[in-house]
């Protein structure tokens, strides 16, 4: 059978893309002449050294090119997939033709590449779906995305999970003496193991979740900070990849009543992965959850934490300081870490000595001492914060303050000529040190030595492919009504009702909301006097400071997030601690309307 021909054939001739542009006035001829110097250094394509040189942006050279091609130029961050119809191109051949199919219109496809002149590539494509196609000129870093988020491996990881079940049933024998002895990587369960690793990679989880039940196993995978299901029948499954996990653990596979934590590293989609285990004994076998840290990514600065400008600006002046304690605050995978690492980057230099103790050691930094504990042997915080401390260092930080002796060393550390920089579990910044306080340390210590805490927290971003108006639902407005006033009507809100591009979620994406609290004389007075009422009294006075719940709402207000996320944010916070509900000092959207 003869292949079908393209419908529409494009750019049988390279388009001298160069002189174009010169005809068109989009570059001049000496731009033109640069770039092409540069095309010969770098081997790049003349149209990405043109958008990298700064000469003209991508969005106009990809337009001005489909203009010229006479095709559409489709952008596929606010395109609306049919997955079923996406997928009938294999994932292989979309990576590899840089294609996906946008539309099934009956006699032909419309298809989104990368490069329309690529005749090879669009006949292949035409070859495999066997009809013609329509081609459409797509942004490329927009097809990768988008090709990690349609082809996701949920099918492929039914499909094993049904293998390794046949497999299992067939083999009426020990499934320990089974996994022990196999090694062979195209064992149903280690393909299984791959898959899912892949998959959660693709999509950005940040932990994975191995759940048996009595008929079946559960795998989620927490994405953007809420838990995605998948279902898969067969008991004996969930036995065969925990035994396989444990050994990839070094952990002690004939102990299942016990707890046990370990941990692995491997490569998944070109990124080393250094993944921490933990099993826990449960009714029907035992509950694995591993949390996955992206090793090849790097520590982000204090610029792109989300931080507001102003807020940045004085957080660098508080670690300019020499001595004393900053503490971020915040419950587990608000990116406490990645704060502290963005101060680690601005103090790290060649005339200071920095220690860091870490369970685990998230990012790698040249040039800082990073020391990772281990408690089966009895490396604890504290053991290795005495350490640090004999070792000269002008920074430590201490990944953790989980117990009265690390907070007290800590304490006396920041009194002593040290920057100290920690987390701490607490819900704000307020809270803070008062939990010092109730961990045993001496309230003397907690005034003279803390400086500052900043608490924070992640809230989703609103997807901006299916971005739309929303209506506050009786109890959202009664909500609002109470922390801003009768202004509250001025504030409007958006949603997003789902899409593929955010797999009907709406949203996609995460970013971070902050309160900044300086220790006054005041706070650290009451704090010396063990007056907690005084304390919290002395927070809220300082002008500054601006509540978690202001600062979420201004990213509500401006179609960014949502306001059941400012809702989640604002649980059991303000209302405990009797903030007031008064009005910041700048000019922010939450200010306008009176909050």
């Amino acid at each position: 059978m003869t292949p079908p021909a393209v419908a529409k054939r494009v750019g049988r001739q390279k388009l001298r893309i160069g002189r174009l542009l010169i005809a068109n006035g989009l570059i001049s001829d000496e731009q033109l002449e640069t770039a092409l110097q540069e095309q010969k250094k770098r081997g790049r394509k003349l149209g990405q050294m043109l958008v990298e040189l700064g000469y003209l942006s991508e969005e106009r050279l990809l337009e001005f090119l489909a203009e010229q091609l006479g095709i559409p130029f489709v952008d596929l961050r606010h395109y609306h997939f049919n997955p079923d119809v996406a997928q009938r191109l294999p994932e292989t051949h979309a990576r590899r033709f840089r294609a996906v199919i946008l539309e099934d219109a009956g006699r032909d496809f419309v298809v989104g590449m990368v490069d329309p002149t690529d005749v090879f590539a669009a006949d292949e494509v035409a070859r495999i779906l066997k009809r013609p196609i329509r081609q459409a000129l797509v942004r490329e870093s927009d097809l990768l995305a988008t090709i990690d988020r349609l082809y996701r491996r949920t099918g492929e990881i039914t499909n094993l999970a049904e293998e390794l079940q046949e497999e299992l049933a067939a083999n009426d024998f020990d499934l320990g003496d089974l996994e022990v002895g196999e090694e062979s990587t195209d064992a149903p369960v280690f393909r299984l193991l791959r898959s899912l690793f892949e998959d959660a990679v693709q999509v950005g989880a940040s932990d994975i979740h191995i759940e048996p039940d009595e008929t079946a196993l559960r795998v989620r995978q927490r994405v953007d900070g809420v838990l995605q299901e998948q279902r898969i029948q067969g008991g004996r499954i969930a036995s065969a990849l925990v035994l396989r996990l444990k050994l990839m653990s070094g952990l002690d596979i004939s102990e299942k009543r016990l707890p046990q934590d370990g941990r692995f590293h491997l490569k998944v989609r070109g990124h080393g992965v250094d993944v921490r285990l933990s099993t826990m004994p449960v009714q029907h076998g035992e509950s694995v959850v591993m949390r996955l840290l992206d090793q090849s990514a790097e520590a982000l600065s204090l610029d792109d934490t989300g931080m507001p400008p102003e807020m940045v600006e004085r957080i660098r002046g508080l670690i300019r300081i020499p001595h004393g304690l900053l503490l971020v605050t915040g419950p587990t995978g608000s990116g406490k870490t990645t704060t502290l690492y963005g101060a680690l980057r601005e103090l790290n230099s060649a005339e200071k000595k920095i220690i860091t103790v870490e369970d685990p050691v998230e990012y790698r930094l040249p040039r800082v001492n990073q020391v990772q504990v281990n408690t089966k042997i009895d490396l604890t915080f504290a053991r290795v914060l005495r350490a640090a401390l004999r070792q000269d260092p002008d920074i430590v930080m201490v990944g953790e303050m989980r117990d009265q002796e690390t907070a007290v060393i800590g304490l006396r550390a920041a009194m002593t000529g040290h920057l100290v920089l920690s987390t701490l579990h607490t819900n704000d910044a307020v809270s803070s040190a008062l939990r010092l306080v109730d961990m045993g340390a001496p309230g003397y210590l907690a005034g003279a030595a803390l400086r500052a805490i900043v608490a924070q927290r992640l809230v989703r971003r609103i997807c901006e492919s299916c971005r739309a108006p929303y209506e506050l639902e009786t109890g959202e407005r009664v909500w609002l009504e109470a922390r801003v006033g009768p202004d509250a009507g001025r504030l409007s809100f958006q949603h997003g009702p789902g899409c593929t591009q955010c797999n009907g979620t709406g949203y996609r994406g995460r970013l971070g909301v902050f309160e900044l609290l300086q220790v006054d004389a005041a706070m650290a007075d009451a704090l010396r006097h063990d007056d907690p009422g005084a304390y919290a009294e002395a927070a809220r006075r300082r002008q500054d400071f601006r509540p978690l719940t202001l600062s979420a709402l201004d990213y509500a207000a401006r179609g960014v997030t949502t306001l059941a996320e400012v809702l989640r944010v604002a649980e059991d916070r303000e209302d405990r601690i009797g903030a007031p509900r008064r009005a910041p000092a700048d000019g922010s959207a939450a200010a306008s309307a009176g909050a």
